[in-house]
């Protein structure tokens, strides 16, 4: 407000200059008094400060970010948001290639107080990322409560949906103009973290650094910062906060290290390329008292695991394709010829150039295993293959011609057969595409549960089962579901060289003691060979009955379900009593099964992520299905008709392995030792697998897998192990261009991408979010030139 002359603020014109004087003196003084007291009550007015249109924030559609399942300690959370603790700079990273670039302004609301939000699209390929990494088995043994909307149907679709409109931002509430964002205060405005992705396919298999210049994550600290933000403490941490979060990133990069902080080095032992640390330690077998019972076939692991690496043959190639693998095989993998030698008149396996042939026989079924199999089928139609009897185990497999063409008739055949003279049978069986492990029947227990084989079939197999007792037939017994049956072919069914009679006739009154009746005994004419059939009861009723209590009953206290290295006993476990109780009836026939909750799962059990058994099971069985089919078949990049032989080495419930039904794979599921013993789960769903510690080397020969699948594992093997000891394994069971996918912690994630770099493996998929991440690697063909000393 500006003022001019005294004289025209009235209008008058003085009438002498003394009077003039006075009365400008007067007028000025008014004013100034006016001026003042307006300047004291305007400045108790605050008037709202305009934003300059500089430092306007700007908004733009931002693609869905993928949230990973809650777990059961923020339980009820629709989504995790990320805030940003740093109000004095809103600036968003870009992503490496300047595409998709934002930075979002969000305000805080009450749940109640949000109205509806309209569903916006989620482009595809968001949605497929969204499911890849969104775990519905928890971070760790928890499990969230959208575990159970998984199996909702389309309510759980809608839900899933509306987390991804409430984290992207894209539609903003009715009540909230784009003026009302404009005057919110900077401070207020918080800022999502946007997952880091990075897909990496070179030819020359290194990694391209450049998409590391601008990481759209930030380091640990800040983004242990961002997750503590999610609590009532605003934008300041708590001390305890910083302090652990200081700690957690010193320890982390002590032990994550870098590419150059691993020296790997060949193994230097005498099996050379089929090196097997528990099954070739010289030295430990050296010192074994005795042999009888083939214990320098069993397990004698080093005391420290080894960190070598094993050597591949020479000339060696990616493996052919099934089901063409099941008759031919590259000579240069395998490369053995003994065994074609010894066993070739029995159509075992024959060499042919480049290649390693397998006609389908064996000792018994020299013109092929169809025949065999249809005439074990036609002897007892009750056995009815694929469907009453599915999950099935072949004992002194051979080359596993068996266990191959059981595929045909829907049938999962675990095949096994001892490291011995044999020349490695059971790496053809496996390189052929078959299911199979080396192992004994010796002075332990086979790594199984109890009462889960629909089958155990036999085919001169060369175990004395008659001896010391019937030990190694009483093991089958506890093996053999009830009702299940045994299909022995062996020459003392059919022959009557005093020595078959001998045997035939202790078989006889060894399985009448133990309650197996004899439903069959018949001949295959074409192969000249015969066979019996027996059954297992299915109730105690026989061994109340028994005269003499021979062979015993085991003490109450044995635990049959007990496998890892447990001592056999010539005793007999009781039959399962009660409706509810596994083992009383027969599953469901194949397929139903796979999809059925076991009925001796239900609500009064705990299921291992918290949730009554059943809903747990199905939870678990919905998540596997959308995950495998949105993100592992689909969004990878793995051509999976290069997958033949696949193992998930932390099995919950099998259901990974069920979720991949329409491929062309059979999945070898492993419990670990100190995991939930869900393995009879498994089982009754017509999937197959074993126990095992991962602290030890499987009994699998190298170079034997395609696919591997760890889901939270290395995490909790830290606990017992040296990673880089598993790690050295899992690169010697998986095939040169086989792929490791591992889903875990996100400081294991980056020291498992480290070891996967020092091996020159190919990185294809990292992410991480939070303190959850996802890798897929590819194992390459190179090897270190410097042998190691101590193996």
């Amino acid at each position: 407000m500006a003022f001019g002359r005294g004289g025209k603020m009235d209008g008058r014109r003085p009438s002498s200059t003394s009077s003039s004087f006075c009365t400008t003196t007067t007028v000025v003084v008014f004013v100034a008094l006016c001026l003042v007291g307006a300047w004291m009550m305007t400045s108790s007015t605050v008037f709202p400060l305009e934003i300059s249109s500089n430092k306007k924030p700007v908004v733009k559609q931002q693609p869905a970010p993928v949230n990973f399942g809650a777990s059961q300690d923020n339980a009820g959370e629709g989504s995790e948001k990320f805030e940003d603790t740093d109000n004095n700079d809103a600036t968003m990273p870009e992503e490496p290639n300047n595409k998709d670039a934002t930075m979002e302004e969000k305000f805080t609301e009450k749940p109640e107080e949000k109205p509806e939000e309209k569903e916006p699209e989620v482009p595809t390929e968001k949605a497929e990322t969204k499911d890849m990494f969104d775990d519905a088995n928890g971070k760790s043994e928890g499990r969230s409560d959208d575990m159970k909307n998984d199996g909702d149907g389309e309510k759980s679709g809608e839900k899933k949906d509306d987390e991804i409109t409430n984290e992207s931002g894209d539609e903003k509430p009715d009540g909230e103009s784009k003026d009302d964002q404009e005057e919110k205060p900077e401070g207020d405005a918080t800022q999502e973290e946007q997952p880091q992705i990075e897909e990496k396919v070179e030819e020359n298999g290194e990694k391209d650094q450049s998409s590391n210049s601008n990481e759209v994550f930030p380091d640990g600290a800040q983004s242990e910062l961002l997750k503590e933000s999610n609590t009532q403490n605003g934008s300041f941490p708590t001390q305890a906060a910083e302090s652990k979060n200081e700690k957690e990133v010193q320890a982390s990069s002590k032990s994550s290290g870098d590419a150059t902080s691993y020296s790997w080095k060949l193994c230097n032992s005498s099996a050379s390329t089929d090196y097997i640390p528990c099954l070739d330690n010289e030295k430990a077998i050296k010192k074994l008292r005795t042999t009888k019972h083939y214990e320098h076939r069993e397990r004698h692991c080093p005391e420290e695991p080894p960190t070598c690496l094993v050597p591949l043959p020479e000339g060696y190639k990616r493996p052919i394709e099934w089901p063409r693998s099941r008759d031919k095989v590259w000579y240069s993998n395998v490369p053995h010829t003994r065994l074609a030698e010894y066993k070739g008149h029995q159509n075992w396996v024959k060499v042919s150039g480049d290649y390693l042939l397998f006609p389908g026989g064996g000792t018994q079924f020299k013109n092929g295993a169809l025949h065999y199999i249809d005439t074990i089928q036609q002897a007892l139609p009750d056995i009815a293959w694929g469907k009453r009897s599915r999950v099935i185990l072949d004992v002194g497999c051979g080359v596993a011609s068996f266990g191959g063409y059981m595929f045909d008739r829907d049938v999962l055949t675990m095949s096994f057969a001892p490291k011995d003279e044999h020349e490695a049978q059971v790496q053809f069986a496996l390189e052929r595409g078959i299911p199979a492990i080396s192992a004994v029947m010796g002075t332990k227990r086979l790594p199984y549960p109890s009462r889960v084989f629909d089958v155990i079939h036999c085919a001169r197999c060369r175990v004395p089962w008659h001896i010391e007792g019937g030990m190694l037939l009483l093991e089958l017994n506890r093996l053999l579901r009830p009702g299940g049956y045994f299909v022995w072919s062996a020459t003392p069914v059919y022959q009557k060289l005093p020595e078959d009679v001998e045997i035939w006739n202790a078989m006889s009154t060894l399985t009448k003691s133990m309650c197996w009746k004899m439903v069959n005994k018949t001949k295959d004419k074409l192969n000249q060979v015969g066979m019996v059939i027996f059954q297992k009861p299915m109730d105690n009723i026989c061994y109340e009955k028994r005269s003499e209590n021979n062979p015993p009953l085991c003490k109450e206290s044995d635990d049959a379900d007990a496998a890892w290295n447990v001592p056999l006993e010539a005793c007999m476990h009781k039959l399962p009593v009660g409706s509810k109780v596994r083992g009383s009836k027969w599953p469901e026939f194949w397929p139903q099964r796979l999809e059925k909750t076991p009925f001796w799962i239900d609500g009064s059990k705990v299921g291992v992520y918290g949730k009554p058994a059943n809903e747990d099971f199905e939870a678990d069985n919905a998540h596997w299905k959308r995950v495998v089919s949105k993100s592992y078949v689909n969004g990878m990049g793995i051509d999976w008709s290069k997958v033949r032989n696949v193992m998930d080495m932390r099995a919950v419930y099998g259901g990974f392995a069920a979720a991949l039904r329409d491929q062309k794979v059979w999945v070898m599921n492993i419990v670990p030792i100190d995991s939930p013993d869900t393995l009879p789960i498994i089982y009754e769903r017509g999937l197959f697998g074993m126990y095992h510690d991962w602290c030890e080397s499987l009994s699998t020969y190298p170079r034997t897998y395609d696919l591997l699948h760890a889901d939270h594992l290395f995490s909790k093997l830290t606990k017992r192990c040296k990673l880089m000891a598993v790690f050295a394994e899992v690169d010697r069971v998986l095939r040169p261009q086989g792929k490791l996918i591992v889903r875990d912690t996100a400081d294991t994630i980056n020291e498992l991408e480290s070891m996967a770099k020092s091996l020159q493996w190919e990185v294809r998929m990292t992410y991480t979010k939070g303190n959850e991440g996802l890798l897929c690697v590819e194992k390459s063909m190179w090897r270190p030139k410097e042998l190691d000393a101590s193996t």
